[in-house]
């Protein structure tokens, strides 16, 4: 049992509710292909595997690949962390409307705050900022776009999605001072 319960607010109820008045089974099965993107398991596979490759590269790019590699594997532990101490009740098991048109169920049923997809995204879209702007702009895109699943898929209220943006660039800006990520990088 939680420690504190978590309520939506009203702005969040109002855009559920049109977002399961407004669905359909090709947008939710788009976005449930689209949503494996900020998952943590993909994100930690594929930034170890990005550490791995960079160990035999620059100095820059080892020190870069061990801070994402950090920030992700705290993006991914810490939502199960608030998890523990907050209840929230997911946002699909309350409508009905949205079943019928092709909401599926996602999760456990009150494990809404936050969204660890969102922390993710928070996270790794912190650390583009030391990228150049083509660059942070396509992740800052991609990343949008995959939080936004989680609304689409009432997986989340939608703050529980900017929550966990919040927590994920809070928690790589504070991993940047033990990982010194940034500090003689250039910014473009």
């Amino acid at each position: 049992m939680a420690l504190a319960t978590v309520r939506p607010t009203a702005a969040d109820v109002a855009i559920a509710r049109s977002i399961a008045s407004h669905t359909n089974p090709p947008t939710e099965e788009v976005a449930e292909v689209v949503t494996w993107g900020a998952d943590e398991h993909v994100l930690c596979a594929l930034t170890a595997a990005w550490w791995l490759y960079t160990r035999h590269q620059d100095r820059t790019k080892r020190q870069a690949a061990d801070h994402i590699l950090l920030t992700t594997l705290v993006a991914s532990a810490l939502p199960h962390l608030f998890k523990m101490i907050f209840d929230q009740q997911r946002p699909d098991r309350l409508t009905i409307r949205g079943h019928g048109r092709g909401v599926p169920l996602s999760g456990k049923q009150f494990d809404a705050f936050p969204s660890g997809h969102a922390v993710h995204v928070g996270a790794l879209a912190s650390a583009a900022s030391r990228l150049s702007r083509r660059q942070r702009n396509a992740v800052w895109l991609v990343g949008a776009g995959l939080v936004a699943t989680r609304i689409v898929l009432l997986a989340h209220w939608t703050s529980d999605v900017v929550v966990g943006l919040a927590i994920g660039v809070a928690t790589e800006r504070l991993l940047r001072r033990f990982t010194g990520y940034g500090r003689d990088m250039d910014t473009h």
